[in-house]
């Protein structure tokens, strides 16, 4: 019984593996890296503490008059330089993604600030595609854009 349930959290983890590299911009380095820092993160399917741990999540400084939005300093940096480079090759490659990160710098966001808004949305493409085990799919999120 043991073994069964073994095998059946070992093809679990390998299919997560398979949803995570079916994603533009995720190659052997940034699954690799993604799974050696946010192991139990990805397996509890947890988007708010992998996006804080990541450095994707901004932290919202506010007192009586004033309200800021600086970059979080508390982060894993291995995740953090793993996010940032899965963003920027996906923002080359995809279109989808690439809009989205333009239309991030159209806003007057920084080059770091909008890779870490699109690393932030891919993140939460991901968690979605994790929870029902689907993979990829870039023309359905064409289809959106385009509409």
């Amino acid at each position: 019984m043991l073994a069964v349930l073994a095998a059946a959290g070992q093809h679990q983890g390998h299919r997560d593996v398979t949803i995570r590299r079916s994603f533009p911009g995720v190659g052997r380095v940034v699954a690799a890296t993604m799974l050696a820092e946010a192991s139990q993160l990805l397996a509890a399917r947890a988007y708010h503490r992998l996006r804080a741990s990541g450095g994707a999540a901004p932290v919202t400084r506010q007192s009586g008059k004033q309200r800021g939005v600086p970059m979080r300093y508390a982060w894993n940096p291995r995740l953090r330089n793993a996010l940032y480079y899965w963003a920027f090759i996906a923002a080359r490659h995809d279109p989808a993604t690439r809009q989205h990160y333009e239309g991030l710098r159209a806003r007057g966001h920084s080059q770091g600030r909008a890779l870490r808004g699109v690393a932030d949305r891919l993140l939460a493409v991901l968690i979605v595609m994790l929870k029902t085990q689907t993979l990829y799919d870039p023309s359905r999120r064409e289809a959106k854009f385009a509409a």
